[in-house]
């Protein structure tokens, strides 16, 4: 049983929420037929006064649809230790169409019934769950921490299809619906209120009691007229929608414009009419490959959060955290791991860095109570969690140091000599280097099994992914206690094998040079960053060069160009641009010009400077797409065969959270899947042939084409087996959300 019902002498029954055996109340099949025999029984209650609708769970109201009954349940594998893939191949039409029924029945039940109703809302509220709320009578929310609401199906390739689409803008407008669905934005109480999706808020103690005052206003009225529903004021706000997204977007995502298109022409139908609508563009898009890969997506973050650790390993509990270096990364660990509720020593041997540190913090602290994601007091608690030290200090409490210095070799081995002595025996010493060998790093301590790579990417408050970089003497012990750590902050991890680059540095540093190849032979930033938006990737690859860092990009280039003779030879662009200063964003300059009252970069007209001498290619943009992106096909290809990682999905994953790989084509593997390994091959050995001897295809590329594998057997889709929900389902890397390695 999920729901229990308890009506008391006034008349007033409460509904409330209980998945058994769950954290978390989802809505699947069963319990939408236990909610409508509810209903039914209500439905035949004569005195009855109102309805509230509540959960027993600390955190959740209703995170959303159960994901599973939307796709195949037929073939399952195991890509990695600990783990099962799920088909996501769409469920059979014929069992779609009756979920959506099935969905749309109860809850127009919910909404006709005589008797008011009231959605008692306190903790995630998404998806089916806002559906849910939505056709209630009256909403009210939580101020607790845990509160958030929203519509966020598009970003799985859907849209919502119980019923958010139509009565969210009868409820609140068009323009502000569609600007909670396209995005699938998610609101904490307060913002909710003030657009009119909650009617009041209440402390999460006095929720239930506020309800009842609730169900004192009766059956809510018919909808306010609305200026912005007239028929030409809403082909106004459509097409300004549909504008923006295309811009955004670029088209690759149907999801978003099938919203704007049923959510403008639902209103104003008869409500069976609209749900029918819903229904119909819902069907369309479960079937696309974007709803697909996107839905991989999710399922493979899911997969993160029960990553297993090593077999036989104990992992030891973290309290209290030291983060060494008080450069841009360190100060976002530090910042991330205090709002997480640890006490943090930030240390860092000059102060004036150690101040830039503290100010980067609090900053972040500042910018995220604006978004309400801390109260003002939480925002200070968390500042205060961190102690700065220019000095010294005893480091015997500290369950886990986080190296963040500068990346030199030689500087972290002094670093972690000096730690070796001043920490317990059991401490976790971890480094954040991006891309310098672990083994190494460790190799003059007395105990090198307890150093592990935890390689967070900048910036540290908006990037989910982390590598967890095991060397070869790493102990499991270690690696399970790094995992429980990234797990507790709420972060995505993948565990990398210690080698060049790791993963997402591995693969994405080709490209990058590949790019400023592609710049020296006389095309223009521009019109190599425009092949790849097209693609599909949130940012260029010399505008995320900028972003990057030109310096370090080029370290990072030269130690990986150094450690893999494969790898094209570095041209002098780069080395030219930093003579000039020229660093990127941060130094305001680089392939464009940075300036802080600017909305946007704008080209460097100085840039063609630096090529040897003037150039005009032959602009060939599919050309210009293979080169960059089967690079990258070739060298994950490489990581998989090196094994770098366990799995192709692995792979995948790292590099839509690391990088933003266009999320619609599933990352590279899947994409090279799409294309077929026969077909990969035949256009890097005409690259090869063409353009220059480091794009020959790796023998494992040639023995997938010659044999006809692929990176994906069907049916392995990348879920971890059992549920959950629409809860936390925005991929990272989403369109438009530029997402950057360490810098």
């Amino acid at each position: 049983m999920n729901i229990t019902r308890h009506t008391d002498p006034e008349g007033v029954c409460t509904l409330t929420f209980d998945r058994a055996g769950s954290s978390a109340n989802v809505f699947d099949r069963a319990t939408l037929d236990e909610l409508d025999a509810h209903l039914a029984a209500l439905e035949a209650l004569p005195d009855l006064r109102g309805v509230i609708l509540a959960s027993a769970k600390d955190k959740i109201f209703i995170a959303g649809a159960d994901l599973h009954e939307f796709v195949s349940e037929q073939g399952t594998s195991a890509p990695s230790a600990g783990s099962a893939t799920t088909d996501t191949t769409p469920a059979p039409l014929q069992s779609l169409s009756a979920i959506v029924d099935l969905g749309h029945r109860v809850f127009t039940r919910l909404q006709t019934l005589p008797a008011p109703s009231v959605a008692a809302i306190h903790g995630a509220c998404l998806g089916g769950g806002c559906e849910l709320a939505l056709a209630c009578d009256w909403r009210i929310a939580s101020t607790g921490k845990p509160t958030k609401i929203g519509l966020p199906e598009t970003q799985l390739g859907i849209l919502p299809a119980w019923g958010g689409s139509v009565r969210l803008p009868a409820l609140i407008g068009l323009p502000a619906a569609l600007a909670m669905i396209l995005p699938g934005r998610q609101l904490v109480g307060v913002q909710a209120r003030k657009l009119g999706l909650v009617d009041e808020l209440a402390h999460p103690e006095y929720l239930l009691a506020a309800a009842r005052k609730l169900l004192a206003r009766g059956k809510r009225p018919p909808p306010r007229f609305r200026a912005a529903h007239l028929p030409l004021a809403k082909q106004l706000v459509s097409a300004k929608a549909r504008r923006e997204v295309l811009a955004k977007t670029r088209g690759h995502y149907p999801a978003p414009l099938k919203a704007i298109e049923v959510c403008t022409a639902a209103l104003g139908l008869p409500l069976n009419d609209a749900l029918a609508l819903e229904k119909t563009a819902f069907l369309e898009l479960v079937r696309t490959p974007e709803c697909r890969n996107l839905l991989r997506i999710f399922f493979l973050q899911e997969r993160a959060k029960k990553l297993p650790a090593p077999a036989g390993s104990t992992a030891r509990p973290v309290h209290r955290v030291a983060v060494i270096g008080a450069g841009v990364m360190g100060a976002g660990i530090a910042q991330w791991t205090s709002a997480r509720g640890l006490p943090v020593i930030l240390k860092d041997v000059a102060p004036d860095a150690l101040a830039r540190g503290l100010h980067t913090a609090a900053s972040l602290f500042r910018e995220a109570a604006k978004r309400h994601l801390f109260t003002a007091a939480e925002a200070t608690a968390g500042l205060d969690r961190i102690t700065p030290s220019h000095t010294d200090i005893p480091l015997a409490s500290i369950d886990l140091v986080i190296e963040a210095a500068l990346e030199k070799l030689d500087a972290k081995q002094a670093i972690f000599r000096d730690l070796e002595t001043r920490v317990r025996p059991d401490t976790v010493l971890a480094t954040n280097t991006s891309a310098l060998s672990i083994d190494l790093i460790a190799q003059p301590l007395a105990h090198p099994e307890r150093v592990i790579g935890i390689h967070f990417f900048n910036p540290v408050h908006r990037m989910q992914l982390v590598e967890l970089v095991r060397g070869p003497r790493t102990s499991p012990d270690t690696v399970a206690t790094a995992l429980q750590f990234a797990k507790a902050l709420g972060k995505l991890p993948i565990i990398v094998n210690d080698a060049p680059g790791f993963l997402v540095n591995r693969i994405l540093m080709p490209y990058l040079v590949e790019a400023v190849r592609l710049f020296r032979e006389g095309h223009s930033p521009a019109a190599i960053d425009q092949v790849m938006l097209d693609f599909g990737m949130p940012m260029g690859p010399l505008r995320l060069a900028d972003e990057v860092g030109i310096d370090i990009a080029l370290h990072v280039a030269r130690d990986l160009a150094a450690r893999l003779p494969h790898l094209a030879p570095l041209c002098a662009t780069l080395p030219r641009m930093i003579t000039q200063k020229w660093l990127g964003k941060k130094s305001g300059t680089g392939f464009y010009l940075h300036r802080p009252d600017a909305r946007a970069a704008k080209p460097n007209p100085n840039i063609d400077l630096l090529r040897p001498e003037p150039v005009t290619p032959d602009v060939n943009r599919e050309a210009l797409r293979d080169r960059l992106v089967l690079i990258m096909i070739n060298e994950a290809a490489r990581c998989l065969a090196e094994d770098v990682v366990a799995s192709p999905e692995d792979v995948d994953f790292g590099m839509i959270l690391g990088t933003g790989w266009a999320p619609f084509r599933g990352g590279p593997l899947r994409y090279a899947d799409s294309l077929g390994a026969a077909v990969v091959v035949a256009r890097l050995d005409a690259l090869a042939r063409d353009v220059a001897p480091h794009f020959a295809p790796c023998d494992h590329l040639r023995e997938m084409a010659r044999t006809g594998q692929t990176f994906y057997s069907e049916g392995r889709a990348g879920s971890p087996g059992p549920p959950q929900s629409t809860d936390h389902a925005r991929p990272t890397g989403r369109p438009g959300d530029p997402t950057l390695p360490q810098s």
